[in-house]
């Protein structure tokens, strides 16, 4: 399940329709990670356009 698809960020929201269980920063997330005993991968929020690369 992707949570992203309520959130503000257009950043976030280009990736809303990713099969990727992504969770958007939160306390809900650690404690989701610290239940599962994984890590938290987090992006840094870089985005280009097709001109930039």
């Amino acid at each position: 399940m992707n949570r992203l698809a309520s959130a503000t960020s257009p950043y976030l929201l280009q990736h809303a329709d990713n099969p990727v269980d992504w969770w958007p920063w939160g306390a809900e997330a650690f404690a989701e990670a610290a239940r599962r005993d994984v890590p938290v991968l987090i992006s840094v929020g870089y985005a280009a356009c097709h001109w930039c690369q």
